[in-house]
């Protein structure tokens, strides 16, 4: 089956009825441009929050199995409003579990990976032309019994359900527009990137940049599946995630993890003398400490002895991306 496309909206995208209407209109415009759409939603709002919450108000050993059965129960819901939604608007849809659109994992809960996904109840629906709906960050064990893969686990499932399917694209919808040079919330001259590789984005992901479940690029390195990610709120062009080498040495991203490390991402950092050279004398300038000052061949990572603040990211990024 050629033409399929896998979008994927977070619980930002569907958190109000409001919200799900501009999500389902989305879907419309890609229905009427493809002939086979599959959907994978998250939970809505801070629903799985929510849940999590309410199961400790009752015990302090809450028992991980059943903890799987309670907070599966979210995406659930936002499946299967937006398919009473998108039938209500003339467009034929079915919400499944992530069981019943044959997703099988590990026993493990909570952290569960993915096995094996059969296809054959997605393709039978998408033969019927249906847009099917699954809910993500799910799948069932051998035993049967409910498993879910952690958080941002429903990215994992919109790329794996891709690799299984052999998509075209696969769309990672969210309230951010695509991925940054910098945190645009602390950096005022963060600029978009059209596109950035596996691995720089596997290495953005490591470092705590809060964009997609490391999970996920790991498959679509794997599977070769190009992952788009866009707004869910606006029509601006995102970020392509592909396997495209460039040979030259590019940096893409600058990330703080925590509160005393900062990373330079980018491919062939390892030759890149001249960003190495500028963090050097920044820290020289600046008069900061460092711990350890390690270059690999897609990141520059220094830690420093004391707190580093959003203000020192700033400066490092427009001096390193904006100073060229």
């Amino acid at each position: 089956m050629e033409d399929i496309i896998v979008l994927k909206f977070g619980g930002s995208s569907v958190s109000n009825n409001e919200n799900l209407k501009i999500v389902a209109n989305k879907i419309i415009d890609f229905k009427n441009n493809n002939k086979h759409i599959v959907v994978i939603l998250s939970a809505q709002g801070k629903t799985t929050d929510k849940l999590i919450n309410e199961a400790y108000e009752l015990t302090e050993e809450v028992n991980k199995r059943e903890l799987d059965a309670l907070v599966s129960c979210g995406e659930q819901m936002s499946a299967a409003k937006l398919s009473i939604l998108l039938n209500s608007l003339g467009f034929p849809s079915v919400s499944l579990t992530g069981w019943q659109a044959g997703i099988y994992t590990n026993n493990t809960n909570q952290d569960a990976l993915i096995e094996t996904i059969d296809t054959q109840r997605i393709y039978s629906e998408l033969e019927n032309e249906n847009i099917v709906i699954i809910t993500g960050f799910q799948g069932i064990n051998k035993n049967l019994d409910i498993t879910t893969f952690g958080r941002g686990g429903s990215d994992t499932t919109a790329v794996a359900v891709a690799a299984a399917l052999k998509a075209k694209n696969c769309y990672i919808f969210s309230d951010v527009d695509g991925i940054y040079s910098s945190d645009p919330n602390k950096v005022q001259n963060a600029r978009k990137l059209t596109k950035i590789s596996y691995d720089e984005m596997l290495e953005l992901s490591n470092e705590g940049a809060k964009v997609l479940h490391n999970r996920c690029i790991e498959i679509g390195e794997k599977y070769n599946i190009p992952i788009i990610t866009k707004s869910t709120f606006n029509n601006n062009y995102g970020t392509v995630i592909s396997n495209e080498k460039i040979e030259k040495n590019e940096i893409k991203s600058i990330i703080k993890k925590d509160i005393s490390r900062i990373s330079i991402i980018g491919n062939g950092m390892i030759r890149n003398t001249d960003a190495i050279v500028k963090a050097i004398n920044f820290i020289k300038q600046n008069k900061l400490e460092m711990l350890e000052f390690n270059v690999s061949e897609s990141k520059i990572s220094i830690t420093f002895k004391t707190f580093v603040n959003d203000k020192m990211l700033e400066k490092l990024h427009d001096e390193i991306l904006m100073n060229k």
